[in-house]
């Protein structure tokens, strides 16, 4: 029996420590864990990354992704190796299908009145539109339950995603060829929970976990959550 591989895949406005708490109590329980940077420039460059990652590995590969990363673990996941996906208060998109459509089916989270942009150069091209979260607005609306001084260095350490990226439609949906888990943060201000729910149901989930937590629910439920990547990485073994 091998069990796979498990590759964490964070979302906007994140990096790879946002899973840190989860990758700790993954390692204690003996699974193999990468947690690789999301740049968020496009959704198909930041897939087409991660699967690079899932494809270097010797062997079957869980794609795990919070946020945004749902809408990359969702394309990357036609990688050969990859034997599963796991949402986390995630996307998971339909091909074909934009962030900004999916989400736009469903009333607004508080995440929309509390976005910033700003230009970005790109090199030989026009310029480029960075989104991130309002840095008085992040604490509550993305990093609710997290310890008040943790929000705040997260509040002005943002990676963000680059405008376009909610616009482009997803190249595939790996979710139609393999199984997949859902975790719903019901108490989510930054995607509606709503849309977790329809995602995961369409993409006919095996397990849909819902957890009373914020959107960084590897943060405040960090146990909770590795116990569905576990028990996915040892069903798909």
């Amino acid at each position: 029996m091998t069990v796979p591989t498990v590759v964490l895949v964070h979302g906007a406005f994140a990096d790879a420590s946002s899973w840190a708490p989860v990758t700790a109590e993954l390692l204690d329980r003996g699974l193999t864990v990468l947690v690789p940077p999301v740049y968020n420039r496009s959704l198909s460059a930041d897939a087409a990354s991660v699967r690079a990652v899932a494809e270097a590995v010797d062997g079957p590969v869980l794609l795990a992704g919070h946020s945004y990363g749902g809408a990359v673990v969702g394309v990357a996941g036609e990688a050969a190796n990859v034997v599963g996906l796991v949402f986390v208060s995630g996307y998971a998109l339909q091909e074909g299908e934009s962030l900004g459509e999916l989400q736009g089916r469903f009333p607004d989270s508080d995440l929309a009145a509390n976005l910033v942009y700003q230009r970005f150069p790109v090199a030989g091209g026009e310029p480029g539109t960075d989104v991130s979260v309002a840095v008085d607005a992040f604490p509550a609306v993305f990093a609710a339950g997290v310890p008040e001084a943790t929000a705040r260095v997260l509040a002005v350490s943002q990676r963000p995603l680059a405008a376009a990226a909610f616009g482009e439609p997803a190249a595939a949906a790996a979710w139609r060829t393999k199984p997949s888990w859902g975790i719903v943060s019901s108490a989510d201000r930054t995607i509606n929970p709503d849309v977790e729910r329809f995602g995961y149901e369409r993409a006919g989930a095996r397990k849909v976990v819902e957890i009373d937590a914020p959107h960084l629910v590897m943060q405040t439920h960090p146990v909770d959550v590795a116990d569905v990547i576990a028990a996915a990485a040892h069903e798909t073994a």
